[in-house]
């Protein structure tokens, strides 16, 4: 019998829900979200927006309820995924993270501060799949994911009521097709021991 238990070491485990809009299949993006709901981590539980999009004038914006876990995440996971949101230089917005819909007809994380209002919105949500890779399998990244992802065709941001410009697009994860957007739960990270 095959053991049926991963000897890696869990890093953390949670959700990280993404939208990338663009505005033609081949353009540049207009907006990347990286939305993590963390149940556990080394710095406790908690959530975070990372967003760079034309609404925010292509500034990278962070808003966390936990910003000790914020920074472990930038260190560990997002200097791998995406540099530009592991900078700890840019501040982070103290903010309320709440969460509506279904999953199946629709899904929207709502992320308020003092002064702004964000909604992320994925619906023609489609039929979920399971990513899975060991640490080192994906390359330039050392860690483990495990994840069921659940590709959207639509989906929406809005920043105080104005919508980012742009749509997702199919994408190839392997060769499984999924899309830009995804809401991407049950996800657990890990690392050798």
């Amino acid at each position: 019998m095959v053991n049926p238990v991963d000897p890696n070491k869990v890093l953390l485990t949670g959700e990280n829900s993404f939208i990338r809009l663009q505005e033609t299949e081949d353009g540049a993006e207009t907006t990347r979200a990286s939305h993590w709901r963390i149940l556990k981590s080394p710095s406790g539980p908690g959530h975070v927006l990372f967003l760079q999009s034309d609404v925010t004038d292509g500034e990278v914006r962070i808003y966390s309820d936990n910003i000790a876990m914020t920074r472990w995440l930038q260190a560990t996971i997002e200097s791998v995924l995406y540099p530009a949101f592991a900078d700890e230089t840019i501040p982070v917005i103290d903010s309320e993270f709440g969460k509506v819909g279904d999953g199946i007809n629709h899904w929207t994380e709502t992320v308020d501060s003092l002064e702004e209002s964000l909604q992320l919105t994925w619906y023609d949500i489609g039929e979920p799949f399971i990513l899975s890779a060991a640490p080192g399998e994906m390359q330039g990244n050392p860690h483990g994911v495990y994840s069921c992802l659940i590709p959207c065709e639509r989906a929406q941001l809005t920043l105080n009521g104005e919508s980012a410009a742009g749509r997702p697009f199919p994408e190839m994860i392997g060769s499984h097709k999924t899309s830009t957007a995804c809401l991407a739960w049950s996800e657990t990270w890990t690392h050798p021991r």
